[in-house]
This record gives structure tokens, C-alpha cells and sequence, in this order.
């Protein structure tokens, strides 16, 4: 059982394909802080074959990212294996994958990502397609089943592996169950002793320590970290660490938390082409990392207002010289970070 592509850890670190958040800076950013692998946002294959321009802009990535995969949805295999064979002539990445885990609404009600589960005969027939129309390594990321009536993720996996998927990733949750619940573990120790091919586990991982403990429970051949990175990219180094056995580096001081930030806004920034939007775009991520912070409800609302990055930098400044002054007090962090769709 060994990954497709060559990778420098037994136990890889993937991050995982996240709509809104995925994009390239954050993957250079995660990659810099020891994610083995990174994936795109999932991209609609529609969208890929049509050429449509925003979509294709969504596909960018540079040579710092690799190794790298293209995540493709959609319920047409005709049209999945075209997306597929233009990522891989166009953009060449390491491995396409294959969503069959998004849950929203406006994906699975033309039947895209965890919609398919419904129909097994229809996830084979696409990963076929896709398999026809490349020669780079298909993987495939499900979650457990559409329903608790259909929960079911070892058949859903073996019926992945027949077709011929050379990785898989489970999300241990039903569509239905959304991200509500707890993350089924067992769940994937099961596929990984029903399946041949490598298997990630993804779900449930807030901290490096749950990424460890995922790996003992489970057995899984690597592990993909979602809303975990959040804010916190260096979640990839901290159990990286824990994984090989070594004490864990803490949490950077707030000081360079913030030069991470501001870092990480300067490359979405030059990455988009309208600075205002990439500053709004970018107010999630400020959110992210500032949780957890005294007074972080107060400084999210400022940030969530900002509409440059020279404003970032100042509200940061400020922050930093109160606290120096010793007048910031804990606010108990009332409020909650944004939802983001996870693919």
C-alpha cells in the first residue's frame, strides 16, 4: 500500500479542500508550515470544460505548492472526464481528485459531491471516466454515506477502489448530518482494513494532537486537516512533530501571529486582482486568527470592517500597544467564526 506520488513523510499531512479558503496563498502558507500535500477548492467540472474564466483562475497554482492535486466535482461523466483531461494537459498537478463529499445544497441537488452516494453505479461510472481521461493518479474524497439508512462507507470505498481510485478520503459524517455530530473514527479504521489502496482520515481535527490521535485510532496512511488550519497553519508543523515522536513546538507569540497574517493578506492581495475585494475576501481569515485572544470578539469586528491592508497593519498595531499596556481584558470570545464549506 503506498501513495501514487512521491512524499517525504510515511504519514502524510494533507490540507483539504475547502471553497473560499483553499486557495493559493493559504495553500503556499500551509506548505511552508509542513503540509506534505495540498488540493485546490473543488472546482465544477462544467465549469472546468466550459473554460469558464473564474473557474480556470481557481486552477492557478505555482511550483512552491507541489505536490498538488485539482479536486473535481460533478454527476456527468462524460463532462468529469473532460474537466479531468484539460486540468491534466493544462495545469499537469500530481493527482486529480474527486469530490463526493460536499454537502450543500447547491451542489448536491444536481446531484455533485455527496449527492452521488445516492447511486453507486454512478460514483463508479465517474471515476472510470476519469480514470480514462488521464494518466495522473485519481483519488477520491466521500463521506460515509447520504443517510443514516445508507451509511455505509466501506462498500462505498471498495466500490471506489474498483473503479479505480488509488487514494481515498473519508469524512466520517453522512450529507445529511452535515457537520453536525461527531466524526465517526471507527468509521475509517474499518475502510483502511477493507481497502488495498492508501486511506486518509479527515474529520474532526482541531488540534495536532487530534491529528495523532486519528492516526492511532484508525491506522490511517495519512490525514487531512480541514477547518483545523484555520487561523492556525502551523498545525501542520505542531503534528508533524507529535506524529514523529518529538515534543511539540507551541503556538507562535501573538506577535508573530499577526506578522503570519499580515503575510498571508500581503500574498492574497498580489494573488487577486482587486485589492478592496482580496482585503474583504480576507476578513475570515483575520477572524481565524485572532480567536482565542483577549478581547478577540471586539478586535473581530473591527477586522470584519477592514477594507485594505494598510488597515490590517493598523488595527494589529493598536492591538499589540494595548496590550503592551496591559489594558486588554478577556471577553470570552462571544462570537463564532464563519462557516465554510469543506469539500
Amino acid at each position: 500500500m503506498s501513495f501514487p506520488f512521491p512524499l517525504p513523510h510515511a504519514v502524510p499531512l494533507y490540507l483539504a479542500p475547502m471553497a473560499g479558503v483553499s486557495e493559493s496563498p493559504f495553500r503556499q502558507l500551509c506548505r511552508r508550515f509542513g503540509a506534505d500535500v495540498v488540493v485546490t477548492e473543488f472546482l465544477s467540472a462544467e465549469g472546468i470544460r466550459r473554460e469558464n474564466e473564474a473557474t480556470l483562475a481557481k486552477l492557478r497554482f505555482g511550483p512552491e505548492e507541489r505536490p498538488i492535486g485539482v479536486q473535481i466535482f460533478g454527476a456527468d461523466p462524460a463532462a468529469m472526464g473532460e474537466a479531468a483531461a484539460l486540468v491534466t494537459d493544462v495545469f499537469a498537478p500530481e493527482f486529480i481528485d474527486i469530490n463526493f463529499g460536499c454537502p450543500v445544497k447547491k451542489v448536491v441537488k444536481r446531484n455533485g459531491g455527496s449527492g452521488c452516494l445516492k447511486d453507486l453505479g454512478l460514483v463508479a461510472d465517474v471515476i472510470r471516466a476519469v480514470v480514462r481521461s488521464t494518466h495522473l493518479p485519481v483519488t477520491v474524497k466521500i463521506r460515509s454515506g447520504w443517510s443514516e439508512e445508507m451509511r455505509d462507507p466501506v462498500t462505498i470505498a471498495l466500490r471506489c477502489q474498483d473503479a479505480g481510485a488509488r487514494v481515498l478520503t473519508l469524512h466520517p459524517r453522512t450529507r445529511t448530518q452535515m457537520y453536525t455530530g461527531s466524526a465517526r473514527w471507527d468509521e475509517i479504521a474499518a475502510v483502511v482494513q477493507a481497502l488495498d489502496i492508501p486511506v486518509l482520515g479527515n474529520g474532526d481535527i482541531k488540534t495536532p494532537h487530534d491529528a495523532l490521535r486519528m492516526h492511532q485510532q484508525t491506522g490511517c496512511a495519512g490525514i487531512m486537516i480541514a477547518r483545523g488550519s484555520f487561523g492556525q497553519p502551523w498545525i501542520f508543523t505542531q503534528a508533524r512533530a507529535l506524529l514523529a515522536g518529538e515534543p511539540m513546538p507551541p503556538a507562535p507569540p501573538v506577535e508573530e501571529r499577526f506578522a503570519i497574517a499580515i503575510e498571508h493578506a500581503k500574498m492574497a492581495e498580489a494573488y487577486e486582482n482587486d485589492p478592496r475585494g482580496a482585503a474583504i475576501e480576507f476578513r475570515k481569515h483575520l477572524g481565524w486568527y485572532v480567536k482565542g485572544l483577549p478581547c478577540s470578539a471586539e478586535l473581530r469586528r473591527t477586522l470584519h470592517q477592514v477594507e485594505s491592508l494598510s488597515a490590517i497593519e493598523d488595527i494589529f498595531g493598536e492591538y499589540l500597544a494595548r496590550m503592551r499596556r496591559g489594558d486588554l481584558a478577556a471577553d470570552g470570545d462571544e462570537e463564532s467564526a464563519p462557516e465554510v464549506v469543506a469539500a
